[in-house]
């Protein structure tokens, strides 16, 4: 069986604070009283013989319903999470405005069962996390892109 692959894009902000990066809150009712762990770097599933950087840029305009940033595109690798699941991220420098989000959407059935289909956000919100919070509510294995993050601004 062949990998599910999603690419997403981390847009992160110099701060006095220091850096700040902006995730999405996973939307739907799974997540809905979750907050460490229900946090993501905005991404979605691509086809393998989409290339994951065209995915990246689509799956940001999907998810956020604003033109992916122009700017620098740091490559921050692939992830495993815990489903199987490969992410592919970059890092672009940008600032955004959450309250300019108007995320898309997902239809499932809801309540389980019920025969009955419901529309849900695929982001419920946005918002900017210094590193050491984004850490405790990201999904873990993307902890990773904030590390490599981390590691390539203290070298910039």
């Amino acid at each position: 069986m062949r990998s599910r692959r999603s690419a997403g894009l981390l847009l992160f902000r110099h701060t006095d604070g220091g850096p700040e990066v902006l995730l999405g809150h996973m939307g739907g009712p799974l997540w809905a009283r979750r907050d460490a762990g229900a946090w993501t770097v905005p991404k979605g599933e691509h086809d393998p013989d989409e290339p994951a950087w065209e995915a990246a840029r689509r799956e940001f305009q999907e998810e956020l319903g604003l033109p992916p940033p122009d700017g620098e595109a740091v490559p921050l690798g692939e992830v495993r999470q815990s489903g199987g699941k490969i992410v592919t991220a970059w890092a672009v420098e940008a600032d955004l405005d959450p309250g300019s989000v108007t995320p898309g959407t997902f239809t499932m059935e809801w309540p389980p069962r019920s025969g009955r289909a419901a529309e849900f956000p695929e982001l419920d919100r946005v918002a900017w996390f210094g590193l050491d919070r984004a850490r405790e509510v990201i999904v873990k294995a993307q902890s990773a892109f904030l590390d490599r993050l981390a590691e390539h601004s203290s070298r910039g």
